[in-house]
């Protein structure tokens, strides 16, 4: 009789843990996109200012579902269901959300994140163009007290000691050449109406574990583009639909259809200068491409070690690095090259 009772009471101990919350998360394929076509009756991109050219190509941006994480936490059947299923991939929730991340805040970011990566595809695919626009580094906010007094959030960073500032590189360059002397730096800033002036402020530096001088801000960009974009998406966060975002920009501005008639996904960030950053959920990404009729994926060089052996039968992969190894490579397939014949990840 004992020995019944423990055996019961161990199969409801079982059953109870089976239904407790796990901190781990599911990444499966979500929607799909095309960045030439429409959503909900919106252009998924659409462009003013400048002439905007028909196209023939698909070209997909893509998307994951993520179960679990803060307030939604996934019990144990949800993960076993997952680690069996190999469009799934089971991570901890610390590798998507921060430890002390509410589910509320990683929206949050996401949807800043998005909000920049749309700013960062209209100046990668006007530089691949050779168009000129005018790019300011900004204060975002403070990492230090240093010159919490004297800079204000949204102030444009224009000159360092009388010298125009063009880069990133060229101020922090700037910074440690002038070492710990108090410096002047030249700032726009806005009044309430959102009039720029320039004013001259006194700045210190702060030397870092690296040695660098620093500000002790947050730097952000802000663009003024000689065209209008504007992104039909709503409900889809994150950064990882930069690129894509610039080669329909590319498309739209240029005669012809990019990639042909060809159905072409991809995924990856963007930088201002071009550069294809990698992102999470390529694995799930490439399920959801093959699924939606494409048949050549364009993937970071950096997320290569995850392609390798998640590939679907039937679909192409092509190693980018860059923007303009992206269009190149989409331009050559509308030519008539073979995709399997480029640069792939195995």
């Amino acid at each position: 009789m004992k020995r019944t009772s423990s055996g019961i009471v161990a199969l409801l101990l079982i059953g109870v843990m089976m239904f407790l919350p796990t901190h781990f998360m599911i990444r499966s394929p979500g929607p799909v996109f095309n960045t030439l076509g429409e959503d909900n009756g919106h252009d998924v991109v659409s462009i003013k200012g400048a002439e905007s050219y028909p196209s023939d190509s698909v070209l997909d941006l893509l998307t994951i579902y993520v179960q679990g994480g803060g307030q939604n936490r996934i019990t144990i059947p949800v993960v076993l269901e997952a680690l069996i299923n190999p469009a799934k991939d089971v991570v901890p929730e610390e590798t998507i959300i921060s430890r002390g991340v509410s589910s509320e805040e990683k929206n949050e970011q996401n949807d800043f994140l998005m909000t920049s990566s749309q700013d960062l595809a209209v100046a990668a695919a006007l530089t691949e163009l050779g168009k000129d626009f005018t790019e300011w580094l900004t204060v975002a906010d403070f990492s230090a007290d240093t010159n919490e007094k004297v800079l204000e959030p949204k102030d444009r960073l224009l000159e360092f000691e009388g010298e125009k500032i063009t880069s990133l590189e060229q101020l922090k360059e700037s910074l440690n050449d002038h070492g710990a002397k108090p410096a002047t730096l030249t700032v726009g800033r806005p009044d309430k109406h959102g009039v720029y002036s320039n004013v001259d402020v006194t700045v210190h530096t702060k030397e870092a574990e690296n040695g660098e001088r620093q500000l002790g801000v947050f730097l952000g960009s802000e663009y003024e583009f000689p065209i209008d974009v504007s992104f039909g998406l709503e409900n889809v966060g994150g950064p990882s639909a930069g690129m894509m975002f610039a080669l329909a920009i590319i498309d739209r501005l240029t005669e012809g259809s990019l990639a042909g008639d060809h159905h072409i996904a991809g995924t990856g960030e963007i930088s201002a200068d071009g550069a294809v950053g990698p992102i999470g959920g390529i694995a799930q990404k490439m399920v959801a491409a093959k699924n939606n009729g494409a048949t050549v994926f364009l993937a970071p060089a950096d997320n290569c070690a995850e392609v390798i052996g998640r590939v679907p039968a039937g679909l192409d992969v092509i190693k980018v690095a860059t923007l303009s190894e992206a269009r190149h490579a989409l331009e050559k397939i509308a030519k008539g090259q073979d995709p399997a014949t480029f640069t792939t990840c195995e």
